[in-house]
């Protein structure tokens, strides 16, 4: 399944690939230690969780190629093909033309796509050459193993390794911690950046281990949500099982803020594209709460809603308005001018769309053209609306080969292209300006018009 989808902007991407040095038989030792011997206080769940990291394991040390269980030579480790004996043609891991396909040019688009397939997490980093004419071609780059469940991703460009800006994935899963991985290092095994989780477990007088505690101010159930803050690009805010909105200086690597103003499990978190100290949260309480994180300590504002919140979005054409998608199918439109302190009654909506069927676990503003928001959901289809004078209506719909959609997202680049990712794990893309009723309303919002001959 895809869980997660983010658009990565042109140009930032490395043209050429960086390889990750090999990690040395001390760093990989320690890593399979720590995945596979961390010892849980519940039993039952300790064998099942060792047994997904011994799966783990198996599949990084498969992937850097040092085999784990062996006799004989594979045994050896070696840490470089040029003191390896037993490899012929050392310098050759990647031909002439193997290096060519792997160049990223500025005018390709790149979507990262965080799935899970028999129990391996991936971040599948594709690559879209000529997204705007007839002759797309759509290929994985590279990909990244990942050792949790992935549940949301953010892109974010503060600059973790020096320079002016960076490249890099953060990663919310079922485990309390936040991995943030460099997507123009290939072959990395380890994340460059981890936020929270838990300590690592040391050995007590009788030689087991202690119970792991969880590092200072970190989340203690999965990350739900996340959200970067393009203004202040070392700023990430986190959504949590654990019922707390998180607010990370990314740079520092510790947390800012702990705001706990939800009394349940708290799904999606978005920063205003205007006003970007102003943050929405949305919960299993069926609230939405708006947040000045500049005074943290303010109660601040809420909706009530019908159902448990799956996403939130901020109207990137104007500052004032979002909508939230709900658990009952349907989507709610509100004006924060209307905000009061403590809502107890569900307040009037701008509007209430009843989209789906089934949840919404999805929705993605187009950031060209005005009153286009797309929806999908777990009934298998996505949907654009015209919300057009807060009346909205459904201009195209689509059901994709996804299976359950989990979730959608416009291109900024190539605002017309919507990406798809659901249950059945492969990444749909669909160009809508290809329907017509989308075309015309909306092809003079097109700023990447196709090329002669496309």
């Amino acid at each position: 399944m895809i869980a997660a989808i983010s658009w990565i902007p042109k140009g930032v991407s490395r043209a050429e690939p960086v390889f990750a040095e090999p990690p040395s038989q001390e760093d990989i030792e320690e890593i399979i230690s720590n995945r596979v011997g961390e010892e849980d206080e519940n039993e039952e769940d300790d064998a099942n969780k060792k047994n997904d990291e011994v799966a783990h394991a198996l599949t990084v040390a498969d992937a850097i190629g040092f085999e784990l269980f062996s006799s004989g030579m594979g045994d050896l480790y070696y840490p470089s093909n040029e003191l390896d004996p037993y490899i012929q043609n050392k310098n050759e891991d990647y031909d002439s033309e193997d290096l060519e396909d792997m160049i990223i040019n500025p005018t390709d688009s790149v979507v990262v796509s965080a799935r899970t397939e028999d129990d391996v997490n991936f971040l599948d980093v594709w690559i879209l050459e000529d997204a705007n004419t007839r002759d797309m071609n759509m290929y994985i780059h590279h990909d990244i193993i990942i050792p949790e469940f992935p549940l949301c991703t953010a892109w974010l460009d503060c600059p973790l390794k020096g320079g002016e800006k960076g490249n890099f994935l953060a990663v919310g899963s079922m485990g309390p911690s936040i991995e943030i991985w460099d997507l123009d290092v290939i072959d990395e095994v380890e994340p460059c950046v981890v936020l929270g989780g838990k300590e690592k477990r040391k050995k007590g007088k009788n030689g087991k281990k202690k119970s792991a505690k969880f590092k200072e101010d970190s989340h203690t159930d999965s990350v739900l949500g996340l959200a970067w803050n393009k203004k202040y690009s070392n700023t990430l805010a986190s959504a949590s099982a654990d019922m707390r909105v998180k607010i990370w200086d990314v740079v520092a690597g510790k947390c800012t803020i702990t705001m706990d103003h939800h009394s349940d499990k708290v799904q999606a978190v978005a920063w205003n594209h205007h006003a970007q100290h102003i943050l929405l949260s949305g919960s299993f309480d069926h609230t939405v709460a708006l947040k000045d994180v500049r005074t943290p300590s303010h109660s601040g504002y809420t909706w009530s809603v019908s159902a448990d919140v799956e996403s939130l979005a901020w109207d990137p054409h104007t500052e004032h308005s979002y909508v939230v998608s709900l658990e009952d199918g349907t989507v709610k439109s509100f004006d924060v001018r209307t905000a009061v302190s403590n809502a107890s009654a569900e307040q009037n909506a701008t509007f209430t769309l009843h989209a789906h069927d089934k949840s919404v676990t999805s929705v993605s503003y187009n950031i060209s053209a005005p009153n286009l928001l797309a929806t999908g959901s777990m009934d298998k289809t996505v949907k654009l609306w015209d919300l057009s004078n807060n009346q909205p209506s459904c201009v195209a719909s689509k059901t994709p080969e996804a299976g359950a959609v989990f979730s959608i997202s416009f291109s900024e680049d190539n605002p017309f292209l919507l990406a798809i990712g659901g249950s059945k794990g492969k990444l749909q893309l669909w160009d809508t300006l290809s329907d017509e009723s989308i075309s015309r309303r909306y092809e003079q919002y097109n700023r990447n018009q196709p090329q002669s001959g496309a």
